[in-house]
């Protein structure tokens, strides 16, 4: 009987041992779950009933999740780049400079450009949102073609282009208050059951359909055939240069999202730090997720559970009083164990 239980207790560390070191979204999930245990206990019991108790827990996470939805979903188009060999570090800036273009078409004030030809209310915000949709999209092509065509490396590119949208973001908009309408802010703030749960709802959608395009469509299968051989994949017939601009292209479609849900949650947007370290945020949860910086490798559904463990950190940082600099110190480590890890994985 002894020997049995031993056995079938060696034979389950095994199978946990083989799934963890195999399975990326394995053990990405085990680590959150582990997060979210630490953060339960540490938000205490010391309450008058279980309702109460459970009330507060669900508002935590609701803030916790509607707070970081916008990283989150940059953190979505970041996946495709990394699994398809690139990087992105232009993310922020270009949030900042879709941002801008948001608030100075929706203006109500006299530089408002809708609101100068005649156009206001929600048909204004249709437009808006579109344009910077497309806006996104035309960012994001611009910086894809300067890698496949220009055969810029992407960490030049985007560096480059990091730099350019938010130096002429800051430029133009220096001394510029916009003024954004109150129907506006109803794409983040409308609540449902007297809790403003919009943003979480944009980033679930969003993070539904780029799984269902990641595991189900040809250009998912694409995306991780040029990112684990990109000679293989030219020579199987793949166009190289049209998969890697298009990955590009969602990234500042995405981009343009969380923007419109930055400015419609927040109603301003400070164009000097608005969007600063957010390509290390979602560089950050994609490869905590399990996606693998070599390219090749990675889950929408890992990248989602990766952001969840950042920002379950950081809430867990905030509560233990960590000092706000420090918090990016303990991000630094969680992303330096995550590629250790990844490299043991593949000796």
């Amino acid at each position: 009987m002894l020997k049995t239980e031993n056995k079938n207790k060696k034979s389950f560390i095994e199978w946990f041992k083989h799934r963890w070191t195999t399975e990326p979204l394995f053990s990405t999930a085990i680590a959150l779950l582990i997060m979210i245990v630490i953060q339960t206990v540490v938000l205490g019991f010391d309450y008058d009933s279980f309702g109460s108790w459970f009330s507060s827990w669900i508002r935590n996470w609701i803030n916790i999740l509607r707070n970081n939805a916008g990283v989150g979903i940059i953190s979505l188009g970041m996946t495709f780049v990394i699994i398809s060999g690139g990087i992105d570090l232009a993310v922020g800036s270009t949030l900042v400079a879709v941002g801008a273009i948001i608030m100075m078409l929706i203006d109500t004030g006299p530089k408002g450009i809708l609101a100068g030809i005649g156009l206001t209310g929600a048909p204004a915000f249709a437009v808006a949102i579109l344009i910077a949709i497309a806006i996104g999209c035309l960012f994001g092509t611009g910086i894809g073609l300067l890698i496949t065509k220009g055969k810029i490396p992407p960490f030049i590119a985007t560096l480059g282009a990091m730099k350019i949208f938010r130096s002429l973001t800051q430029h133009f908009m220096q001394g510029y208050n916009p003024t954004v309408p109150k129907g506006f802010l109803q794409i983040s703030s409308f609540k449902i059951g007297n809790l403003m749960l919009m943003p979480i709802i944009y980033w679930a959608i969003a993070a539904f359909i780029l799984n269902y395009v990641s595991k189900r469509t040809v250009f998912g299968r694409q995306v991780i055939a040029v990112g684990s051989n990109e000679r293989a994949a030219k020579l199987s017939g793949i166009n190289v240069v049209k998969v890697k601009t298009k990955v590009y292209s969602l990234m500042g479609v995405l981009v343009a999202i969380a923007a419109i849900i930055q400015v419609s949650r927040i109603g301003s947007m400070d164009f000097a730090n608005a969007g600063s370290g957010s390509e290390m945020d979602a560089i950050a949860a994609a490869v905590v997720g399990g996606t693998s910086m070599s390219g090749g490798k990675g889950t929408i559904i890992g990248t989602v559970f990766g952001m969840l463990i950042i920002a379950v950190m950081n809430n867990l940082l905030n509560l233990f009083g960590v000092p706000p600099f420090l918090r990016e110190a303990f991000k630094g480590m969680l992303v330096v164990f995550a590629v250790l890890l990844q490299r043991k994985e593949e000796s």
